[in-house]
């Protein structure tokens, strides 16, 4: 194993190996975490008791999670003077899972992002968030239960490996006449101009995996989610290509929604229907007709509004986990900021994480433990017994700290 400067490789336990993008997982894996900033301590000591519980309660000891610490945000550059070591990297490419909190972003120039930086190093292409409605929750909408979607948003193209130069800069002006002089496109003067790349790899493999998802769970339509009536070659190229390799690699098992009313041979009873939908569209459709999507597949920018409009609908980001997913590493985090100012209060929803940690052990394929941890979460919020954000759209709730909640979690995970 690889010598770590700032973390401890634990004593007992295994490396996870990945292979063609199959994870195989010892009894005694040892998974890498980052507690996260602001409320993140908080959260992870919440969320990793329910962890612990949960796979005690399914395995016995059988098997069992060896945590390592491994530093990034605020807690690392107090450390290392980094915000991202590059151990923190090397450790989730040797380890292959983990699991971290909300991080920061640093201000100034450097890192755009240490989500993004994760992201974008390790190559994980496609970040995964499941929405649906907890019986309790408060909700916006009348029937918030009709929402129960996946959405994958293709997580290192796009805007995130986005090029924009400042307006009036010596840049800017330079391409605007280039574009110009070249193309005979006009650009107004002083504008700041930005690059959006996208491409057939990246966009195949996110709906491939959007497929793949698809049918193994047994879900009936995947939906890609684009601008391509007006960004024809971008967002327009992510529909095109989303159809192309699911007729290449997906002929046996996946239709698309045209062929499929079309009737005939192409309307096949089994088939996974792959539809698209234009993105403002999405938005009107998600609200009015949400039982009829199941999987969504979309561009980056795309990805990012509706997944945290679609988490409101059904009571807000404290409890929509998400994942970070490419073909030899896996990242789980909180989809939610890092709110300092309630840093250290032991009041903060740790839902995010304990659900994140749900599609980790999924992800691992100990189902028995993501099972008894929805479980617990279920029980707690059937009981009222809630963190802050959740009681006050709650009548009739008792209002609990983060720690308490993870009692209450444990508790309906080990019944």
């Amino acid at each position: 194993m690889t010598a770590y400067k700032h973390a401890t490789v634990p004593a007992k336990g295994e490396r996870i190996e990945a292979a063609g993008g199959k994870f195989q997982i010892p009894d005694h894996p040892i998974i890498p975490f980052i507690e996260g900033d602001g409320t993140g301590p908080d959260i992870w000591r919440a969320s990793v008791r329910v962890f612990d519980a949960a796979v005690e309660a399914a395995y016995g000891s059988k098997r069992k999670v060896e945590w390592m610490e491994i530093l990034a945000g605020e807690k690392a550059f107090n450390a290392t003077g980094e915000w991202m070591p590059a151990e923190t990297l090397e450790a989730v490419r040797e380890f292959k899972v983990a699991i971290k909190g909300p991080l920061t972003t640093p201000v100034g120039g450097g890192i755009r992002s240490l989500n993004v930086a994760l992201r974008q190093e390790l190559d994980l292409y496609a970040c995964i968030r499941p929405v649906r409605y907890f019986t309790g929750v408060g909700a916006p909408m009348k029937a918030p239960e009709k929402l129960n979607i996946t959405i994958f948003r293709e997580n290192v193209e796009d805007v995130y490996s986005g090029i924009e130069f400042k307006a009036g800069s010596p840049e800017a002006n330079e391409l605007r006449d280039f574009i110009k002089t070249r193309f005979n496109k006009n650009i107004r003067e002083g504008s700041a101009i930005g690059l959006k790349p996208m491409s057939p790899f990246g966009s195949k493999r996110l709906v491939k995996m959007a497929l793949e998802y698809a049918i193994k769970r047994g879900k009936k339509t995947v939906t890609m989610m684009h601008k391509g009536n007006i960004m024809k070659f971008t967002e327009g190229g992510f529909r095109d290509w989303g159809y192309e390799i699911a007729r290449d690699e997906f002929a046996a098992t996946v239709v698309s929604e045209a062929d499929f009313y079309k009737g005939g041979t192409g309307a096949r009873a089994d088939a996974v229907i792959l539809k698209d939908r234009i993105a403002d569209s999405m938005f009107q459709q998600l609200l009015l007709r949400p039982e009829d999507y199941e999987v969504i597949a979309t561009p980056n920018l795309n990805g990012d509004y509706v997944s945290d409009a679609a988490a409101a609908q059904v009571g807000g980001l404290g409890i929509a986990p998400g994942a970070n997913i490419g073909d030899a590493a896996a990242v789980f985090e909180a989809t939610h900021g890092t709110a300092p100012k309630y840093a250290d209060l032991d009041k903060i929803n740790p839902g995010s994480v304990i659900l994140s940690g749900v599609m980790m052990f999924e992800h691992m394929g100990w189902q028995e433990v993501a099972d008894r941890i929805v479980r617990g979460v279920e029980k707690a919020i059937t009981a009222k017994t809630v963190t802050y954000d959740l009681a006050r759209q709650m009548p009739g709730s008792t209002e609990v700290s983060t720690s308490k909640f993870g009692d209450a979690v444990i508790a309906g995970a080990r019944s």
